[in-house]
C-alpha cells in the first residue's frame, strides 16, 4: 500500500474555506427572505452557487493536503463537471427549502437528498479525476459512512440556512456558529470519504492533466473570487436595504408628524399644533412684553349646506373656505382647523385695530359665493377676537374668551366680528356649564322620555308612541332637546344619549306589552352620527334581546336628509337593522332631495311627511295636491304614510280623506310621561278631547 501523509496547514485552509462558504451561503440566503420576484430568484442562485463552490473548493484543497511520493495530476474535464454538479445540487436544494415561506418535512427531506447526492457525486467524481493507475481501492464501510454524513450535513445546512434567513440582533453570531458547524460537518464527510481510498504501492500518475500546483492556483482564484464577490454583494445589498429602510422610516415619521399636527381634510394645522404655537407665542409675548390676537371663527349656514347637499359637498366647501382664508393671510399668521366648521387664527404682533381690520377682511372675502362645479354656495363668517394679555394670560382662557366673542357675533346677527368684552363670558360660561352637566346627565338619571301617541287616521286606535328626549336639569328645570342636542352632537355625546333613548324606550314598551298592550310600538329618532356608528346594529340587537321585544315593535326614524346623504350606505344599514326585526321610518319627508329611485331601494317601512306641509293644509290647495302626490308615491312603494304636526280637526279630516295610515300631533296628544299614557287609551275614540283633558307638560 502506498504511503500517504497529510499537510496540516492545507487541512486547516480547507476548513476555513468550508466556513467561509457556509457563512456566505447563509448570508446570501438571508437576502432571499427580504427580496421578491426576480431579485429573490437571483439571490437564490447566488446562495446556491456560493454553497456549491465552497464545498467543491474545500474538497480539492483537502485533496491537495493529501501528500504522495509523486506529483499528482487531475483530469480537468471531471474536475469541471464535479464543480458543476456541486453548484447545481446546491441551487436545487436551496430552491426546495430557502426559497419557500415554510419549511415542511417533505421539502427538507427532498432538499437534503438532492444536496447530499450532489455532494457525494461531486466528491467521488473529484476523486476519480485523480489521474492515477491503478485506481484506488475503496473501503465500502467508510464510503457508506461518508454518504450518511453527506446527507446529514446537507440536511443540517439547509435547515440552518432557512431558519437563519432573518433574526434579531444576535443574527451575525448565530450565523457564525452555524457556519462553523456546517463547515466541520462538510469537512468530516470529505475526509471520511478520502480515508476510504487506499492506493497500491505500484501506483503511477499519468503524465497528462493539470498538476496539483496549477489546480491549487485555479481553486484559490475561483473560489475566493466568487465567494468574496457573493459576500460583498450581500453586504452591499444589506447596506442599501438599511439605507432605503431608513429613508422610508424618515418619510413615515414626517407623514405621521403631518397627520398628528395637521387636519387631514384641509391640510391646515390642527388643534395640537395650534396649542403648541400658542404656548410659544405666550412665552415670547411675556418675555418681550408684547401681544397677539386669537380669532375664533365659525361658518354660518354650513350645517344647511351639509344637510341639503351631503357631506361630500360640505367637505369640498370646507376645503375651498380654507384655501380662500389661507390666501388672504401672510406666512407668519397661523390658521388652524379645530374640526367641523370651526377655525382659529393666531395673529402675532397684532393689536386691537389691526386684528379687527383683519377680521373684517376675512368676513368680507368669505361672504363671496363659492363655485363648486354645479353648486353655487354661500356661507358667512362669525369671528370672535381675544387679545393677549388683556383677555387672558393662558391659552385656555384666550380660546374660551375668543369663542365667547364668536358666539356673541352669532347671536348679534352673524356675518361679522366682535372683540371680546368681559360681559360676554357670562353667556359663554352658562353654555359651558350646561355642556359639562350634560356629561353627567345620564349617570345622574336626569334624562326623561316623553311619549307622543300615534293614532290610526280616524283616531279610533292607538298604534304606539314616538319617544322624545327631555332633560330634567336639577337647577334649570325641564329642558327641550334644542337646548342640549346641538352641543351633544358637537362633542359626540349624542351616540351615548341615543343608545340610552333606544334602551329606555324598549324597556318601557316591554312593560306596556306585559300589561296587555302587545300591539303597541315605539319609534325613536336617530341622529346622523348615531346612524353611521359601526356598532349600531350590535347595540340594537343587544337591547332587543335584553328586553325580549317581538319583531316590528321598535321603529327607528331617520330624516330624509340623513338617508339621502349616502344612499348606498343607507341601504346597507337599513337592511342590517331590518334583519334584526326593526322597522325604519323616513322622517321629514318632502323637504330634502330624495328621488324615487333611491327611495325604492331604501326598503323603509314608513314615510313621515314633514309638518311644514301640514301646517298650511287646506282643501283644494297646492299643499293638498303635493301631499296627495306623496301619498300616491308611498302607496306605490308599499310604504305606510304618517302625518305629524296635526293640530286641527280640519287637517285630520283632510288627511284621513286622502288616505293616510296614521296621524300624530297636538290634536291627538302632546308628548307625555310614560305614567300618563293610559289616558290616551281612554280617549282614543275622542281625539278632540284628549288635549283638553291632559295638562300640557311641554310646548314641543
Amino acid at each position: 500500500m502506498l504511503l500517504v501523509t497529510w499537510d496540516g496547514v492545507l487541512i486547516c485552509v480547507s476548513l476555513i474555506v468550508a466556513f467561509i462558504a457556509s457563512f456566505t451561503a447563509l448570508d446570501t440566503a438571508g437576502r432571499v427572505a427580504v427580496s421578491h420576484g426576480l431579485t429573490a430568484r437571483l439571490w437564490l442562485v447566488v446562495s446556491g452557487t456560493a454553497m456549491g463552490i465552497g464545498i467543491w473548493a474545500m474538497h480539492f484543497i483537502g485533496m491537495l493536503a493529501m501528500m504522495m511520493p509523486m506529483t499528482m495530476r487531475y483530469d480537468v474535464r471531471l474536475t469541471a463537471i464535479s464543480l458543476g454538479v456541486a453548484i447545481a445540487a446546491s441551487i436545487l436544494a436551496f430552491s426546495q427549502t430557502v426559497g419557500n415561506q415554510q419549511l415542511t418535512r417533505r421539502r427538507l427531506l427532498s432538499g437534503s437528498l438532492i444536496m447530499g447526492a450532489g455532494v457525494v457525486v461531486m466528491h467521488y467524481l473529484g476523486m476519480n479525476s485523480l489521474m492515477i493507475s491503478p485506481a484506488p481501492h475503496w473501503d465500502l464501510t467508510l464510503v457508506a459512512i461518508s454518504v450518511l454524513i453527506a446527507f446529514f450535513a446537507s440536511g443540517s445546512a439547509l435547515w440552518l440556512a432557512f431558519h437563519l434567513r432573518q433574526g434579531d440582533k444576535n443574527l451575525l453570531i448565530m450565523r457564525g456558529l452555524a457556519s462553523l458547524l456546517m463547515g466541520v460537518a462538510i469537512a468530516g464527510m470529505h475526509y471520511v470519504g478520502m480515508a476510504a481510498a487506499t492506493f497500491d504501492h505500484t501506483s503511477r500518475m499519468y503524465p497528462r492533466g493539470a498538476s496539483e500546483q496549477g489546480l491549487a492556483v485555479w481553486v484559490t482564484i475561483i473560489s475566493l473570487s466568487i465567494l468574496g464577490l457573493a459576500l460583498l454583494s450581500s453586504m452591499l445589498d444589506a447596506q442599501l436595504r438599511a439605507a432605503r429602510l431608513t429613508a422610508k422610516l424618515n418619510r413615515a415619521n414626517l407623514e405621521l408628524r403631518q397627520l398628528a399636527m395637521h387636519d387631514t381634510l384641509t391640510t391646515l394645522p390642527n388643534r395640537v399644533m395650534l396649542e403648541h404655537k400658542l404656548d410659544i407665542a405666550i412665552k415670547q409675548a411675556t418675555l418681550h412684553n408684547g401681544g397677539f390676537a386669537v380669532m375664533y371663527m365659525d361658518l354660518d349656514g354650513f350645517k344647511a349646506v351639509n344637510d341639503t347637499w351631503g357631506h361630500h359637498v360640505g367637505d369640498r366647501l370646507l376645503i375651498a373656505v380654507a384655501e380662500r382664508l389661507r390666501h388672504a393671510l401672510d406666512q407668519q399668521t397661523l390658521l388652524a382647523r379645530l374640526g367641523g366648521d370651526e377655525f382659529v387664527l393666531l395673529y402675532e404682533n397684532g393689536d386691537a385695530n389691526s386684528a379687527c381690520a383683519l377680521a373684517q377682511k376675512l368676513v368680507k372675502i368669505t361672504d363671496a359665493p363659492f363655485e363648486l362645479d354645479r353648486y353655487s354656495l354661500r356661507v358667512s363668517l362669525s369671528v370672535g377676537i381675544a387679545l393677549f394679555p388683556q383677555h387672558g394670560r393662558n391659552k385656555q382662557e384666550l380660546m374660551f374668551n375668543a369663542d365667547s366673542a364668536m358666539y356673541h357675533t352669532k347671536h348679534s346677527g352673524r356675518n361679522g366680528w366682535c372683540l371680546f368684552e368681559p360681559s360676554m363670558s357670562t353667556t359663554a360660561q352658562h353654555e359651558l356649564e350646561l355642556a359639562n352637566d350634560l356629561w353627567k346627565a345620564i349617570e345622574r338619571q336626569e334624562m326623561r322620555l316623553f311619549y307622543q301617541p300615534k293614532f290610526r287616521s280616524n283616531g279610533s286606535e292607538l298604534m304606539g308612541f314616538e319617544a322624545l328626549l327631555r332633560w330634567e336639569h336639577p337647577s334649570r328645570g325641564l329642558l327641550m332637546p334644542d337646548l342640549f342636542l346641538p352641543r351633544a352632537e358637537k362633542t359626540g355625546q349624542i351616540v351615548a344619549l341615543g343608545n340610552w333613548v333606544i334602551n329606555e324606550a324598549c324597556r318601557q314598551l316591554k312593560q306596556w306589552h306585559n300589561k296587555g298592550h302587545s300591539r303597541w310600538t315605539v319609534s325613536v329618532n336617530l341622529s346622523a352620527l348615531q346612524f353611521h356608528q359601526r356598532d349600531l346594529p350590535d347595540t340594537v340587537s343587544q337591547i332587543l334581546a335584553q328586553h325580549q321585544l317581538p319583531s316590528g315593535a321598535l321603529m327607528l326614524e331617520i330624516t330624509e336628509t340623513i338617508a339621502m346623504r349616502d344612499p348606498e350606505f343607507s341601504q346597507q344599514r337599513i337592511r342590517e337593522l331590518q334583519q334584526l326585526g326593526v322597522n325604519i321610518a323616513i322622517d321629514n319627508f318632502g323637504i330634502g332631495y330624495a328621488n324615487l329611485l333611491h327611495l325604492k331601494h331604501l326598503d323603509a317601512s314608513e314615510l313621515k311627511i314633514d309638518r311644514s306641509f301640514i301646517n298650511c293644509l287646506r282643501a283644494d290647495s297646492e299643499d293638498a295636491t303635493v301631499v296627495s302626490a306623496m301619498l300616491t308615491l308611498a302607496q306605490s312603494l308599499n310604504l305606510r304614510m304618517v302625518a305629524e304636526g296635526v293640530e286641527t280637526e280640519e287637517q285630520q279630516r283632510l288627511l284621513t280623506g286622502l288616505g293616510f295610515d296614521a296621524l300624530q300631533g297636538y290634536l291627538l296628544g302632546k308628548p307625555t310621561p310614560a305614567e300618563r299614557v293610559n289616558e290616551f287609551t281612554a280617549s282614543a275614540a275622542l281625539p278632540d278631547r284628549v288635549t283638553k283633558r291632559l295638562t300640557p307638560l311641554t310646548d314641543a
